[in-house]
C-alpha cells in the first residue's frame, strides 16, 4: 500500500489491476472500505478521505460536494485514472453520482451503500444543528457520536458486533469538531446530480433498518435511473446506515459478483 498527499488530500492506493475509487460519508474515512477490501483483489484501490475528514482535515475553506468531486477529479488526473468503478458510502454516494452524471467516461460503474440522491428538508435542518453542536468540540463530539451509534446502526449490530459499533464510534470521534461541522453543512446544501445522465450499470444496497437511505428510497432512487446499463437493489436484513461495516461478508459478496459482472466495462 501507498500513501501520499494530492493538494493536501490523503490518498491511499494498493493493488493492480481495473480502478476502483471508494469515497467514504460524513464521519468516515479512507478506513470506512476496510471491511470492503476482499471484494476488491485484483483490482486498483484508491482510497481518498474527503477534504475535511480523516487525514484531510486540515482541508481550509468552506466545503460542498461540488469540491468533494473537484478534489476526486484532480486525484484521478494526478493518477492517471481514465476510468474507474466507484463505491461509495452515504454522502460519498452523492458524490459518485455527479462525477458519473457530468464525467459518464470515467464511471464504468458504481456500487453505492447507503445511497442518497440528495438529503430531504428536515434532515437538512438537522445537520445544520449537528454542525453546531460539533463546534462545541470534543464533549459535542462525543454528544453526536451517542445519539448516532443509536441511530445509524442497527440493534442487531450493537447486540451481535461491538467491534463494529466500537469501529463506527471510532471513526466519528476521531474527526476534528470544526472539520466536521464542515462537512455537515457540505451535506446539508448537496443538491442531487442529474441522475437520469448517469450510464454506468449501478448497485445499491442498503439496510432494512437505515433511517438515511431507507429501502423505499433506495428503490425510488433506482426508478430514476433511466439510464443506467443496469442496476440492482440489496437491502440487507437487521441492519443500519454502516452497511459494509454492519454487514461486511454480504457487502463483499455483492460487490465481489458486480465488479465481476463489469470488470470488463
Amino acid at each position: 500500500m501507498s500513501f501520499q498527499l494530492i493538494d493536501r488530500i490523503a490518498v491511499e492506493e494498493e493493488g493492480d489491476g481495473p480502478a476502483v475509487v471508494c469515497v467514504h460519508g460524513l464521519g468516515g474515512s479512507s478506513n470506512s472500505f476496510t471491511p470492503l477490501m476482499p471484494a476488491l483483489a485484483r483490482h486498483r484501490v484508491v482510497r481518498v478521505d474527503l477534504p475535511g475528514s480523516g487525514r484531510s482535515q486540515r482541508a481550509e475553506g468552506e466545503l460542498s460536494i461540488e469540491r468533494y468531486a473537484e478534489a476526486l477529479l484532480r486525484v484521478c488526473d494526478r493518477l492517471g485514472i481514465a476510468r474507474a468503478h466507484w463505491v461509495g458510502h452515504s454522502m460519498g454516494t452523492i458524490v459518485c453520482q455527479h462525477i458519473a452524471a457530468a464525467h459518464p467516461k470515467l464511471a464504468a460503474s458504481m456500487a453505492l451503500f447507503g445511497p442518497l440522491i440528495a438529503p430531504p428538508e428536515a434532515a437538512c435542518t438537522a445537520m445544520k444543528a449537528r454542525a453546531a453542536k460539533a463546534r462545541e468540540g470534543a464533549a459535542g463530539m462525543h454528544e453526536i457520536t451517542q445519539g448516532l451509534l443509536q441511530a445509524a446502526i442497527s440493534a442487531d449490530t450493537r447486540r451481535r458486533l461491538p467491534l463494529a459499533v466500537a469501529f463506527v464510534r471510532e471513526s466519528l470521534m476521531r474527526q476534528d469538531g470544526e472539520a466536521y461541522a464542515r462537512s455537515c453543512e457540505a451535506l446539508a446544501g448537496a443538491q442531487g446530480a442529474a441522475v437520469d445522465r448517469i450510464e454506468a450499470p449501478v448497485l445499491l444496497v442498503t439496510g432494512d433498518e437505515d433511517g438515511v437511505a431507507p429501502p423505499q428510497s433506495v428503490r425510488a432512487m433506482a426508478d430514476r435511473l433511466h439510464n443506467a446499463a443496469s442496476k440492482r437493489v440489496v437491502v440487507l436484513s437487521r441492519c443500519g446506515h454502516w452497511t459494509p461495516v454492519e454487514r461486511p461478508e454480504e457487502c463483499q459478496r455483492e460487490l465481489s459478483d458486480f465488479l465481476a459482472a463489469h470488470s470488463r466495462s
